[in-house]
């Protein structure tokens, strides 16, 4: 690995001593960098789905115009992390004076604490390095952010230890903003901020200045400012001053994904199902049934749209799922996890916590609403696998008189014994493709999958006492022992 100049006299002999290295700006820098990866054809964004043809072109032109931008969307689209991932496009490394607080350019210092670094040692001035993800530095905009935690604030430590006057830059400790100087400074929920913090923002990006306790203080910063917020907050009267708004050069509108499959690609991608005591196997149309939670619940008029339904939500249902089917695993000691529809009905919690009611959902409580969800997701999933599919030998059985109880943790094999019992119901599973004949604890999800979807379209019943049976029937009379129970 090649060192790293340390003095400035040898910085000065290195590609940094080009001025047209070391005089750029940061947003120079990044639109460099980005040109770069743009004419190989890398990834601007590498693992954000669902945005290249919409919300990426766009920070792409924001980037390139050496614009400050926001990014206007609900909860759980993916903003913090795309701020996050501007990082990618900094330099690997940047030379700062050493102890600078302000990440000082060695060739143009901006506190008086360089200034006299350079005086006093001229070219043997220290040099260090900072790593590209130390100049990312974010902010969450709560009411009680202050100026002092932005800016800055006066240290009157600083200026008895050092006997300086208070209006001595020397006697500041710098906020936030001044330490992510030469990088890239975020604020999630921008709207949150209290005016006064958004005026001394303002003022920073338009003169480059600001007062702190009384004292004007120029600060000439180079850096890239990035927000986030909820589109109804930011357009809310009052919430953000003009000048502030007129200032940021782009705002850009983020979404949830458009299509199912981004979604599942989303989910499956960030959910944690690595769980090493057994080996996993989740049928993709469980993922799908998931996804399609989030689909629902973002068209139910019971949720309040405003607020958003997040990706988190099928990520954390995912998570909660496996985690089912590994306890089941445990519990009946099968060496295979196998993800089934009754383990989504378990993890309602995963459901409850991530949508905000309106009244009416209010009103039915939010476990009815995410049990519904469930259900309208199960009835699509199986419409989409099985639109046009010959049920009627199934749904004849249960008219007959026949009823099957599951227990949620029940082995593979006694499960998919009583689920031959329904005549019909094994063999669509196969002629549809939803499991191989040879595995049991895949077969099983698959005529689960099958029975919910005709429970959601009201040719069975289900309820928690008389498992699966004919629609609106009363109990039928038990003849099962042991294991899932037969009703005949």
């Amino acid at each position: 690995m090649k060192s790293r100049p340390r003095p400035l006299g040898d910085l000065k002999q290195s590609e940094w001593g080009d001025p047209a290295r070391h005089l750029r700006s940061v947003k120079d820098e990044m639109r460099h960098n980005l040109i770069q990866i743009l004419e190989e054809g890398g990834e601007v964004f590498p693992g954000i789905v669902g945005y290249e043809d919409t919300v990426v072109p766009q920070i792409t032109n924001a980037v390139l115009a050496r614009h400050n931008f926001i990014l206007l969307g609900l909860r759980g689209q993916a903003k913090s992390r795309i701020l996050r991932a501007l990082a990618g496009l900094l330099d690997p490394e940047l030379p700062i004076l050493a102890g600078s607080e302000v990440n000082d350019n060695p060739f143009r210092p901006l506190s008086k604490y360089g200034r006299q670094l350079l005086e006093e040692h001229s070219d043997k001035a220290p040099i260090e390095w900072v790593q590209r993800d130390a100049r990312y530095v974010e902010k969450l905009a709560t009411p009680d952010v202050t100026v002092a935690d932005i800016v800055g604030d006066v240290d009157p430590v600083k200026a008895a230890r050092g006997g300086h006057i208070l209006s001595d830059d020397l006697t500041i400790h710098f906020g936030l903003l001044p330490r992510s100087n030469r990088g890239i400074f975020a604020i999630n929920e921008l709207p949150d901020l209290a005016g006064k913090i958004q005026v001394a923002l303002f003022n920073i990006m338009q003169e480059g200045d600001v007062q702190i306790k009384g004292y004007p203080v120029r600060l000439l910063l180079d850096v890239l400012l990035v927000f986030s917020a909820n589109p109804e907050d930011y357009t809310a009267r009052g919430k953000i001053i003009t000048p502030l708004k007129d200032r940021i050069g782009s705002e850009i509108t983020t979404h949830y994904p458009m299509t199912l499959e981004h979604g599942i690609t989303i989910t499956q991608q960030e959910a944690w199902t690595d769980r090493n005591r057994h080996s996993l196997h989740v049928p993709d149309f469980i993922h799908e049934l998931i996804e399609r939670i989030a689909f629902e619940a973002r068209q139910d008029k019971r949720v309040d749209r405003r607020s958003g339904v997040s990706q988190r939500l099928p990520i954390s249902v995912t998570e909660q799922v496996v985690s089912n089917a590994e306890q089941r695993a445990i519990l009946t000691k099968e060496k295979r996890i196998v993800a089934r529809v009754s383990d989504v009905f378990s993890a309602l919690a995963a459901i409850t916590g991530k949508i905000e009611l309106e009244y009416e959902g209010e009103l039915q409580g939010a476990e009815k609403v995410a049990h519904d969800l469930i259900v309208r997701a199960a009835g699509v999933t199986f419409e989409s696998r099985a639109g046009g599919a010959d049920c009627d030998q199934i749904v004849e059985w249960f008219e007959d008189g026949g009823a099957l109880k599951i227990s949620l943790n029940e082995r593979a094999d006694l499960c998919l014994k009583g689920f031959s019992s329904v005549t019909g119901l094994v063999d669509l599973v196969c002629n549809l493709g939803l499991a191989p004949i040879k595995d049991p604890a895949a077969m099983v999800a698959g005529c689960e999958l099958v029975l919910e979807g005709l429970v959601a379209q009201n040719r069975i019943s289900r309820n928690e006492d008389l498992g699966y049976t004919r629609s609106r029937s009363e109990r039928p009379r038990s003849v099962g022992q042991g294991g899932p129970e037969l009703f005949a």
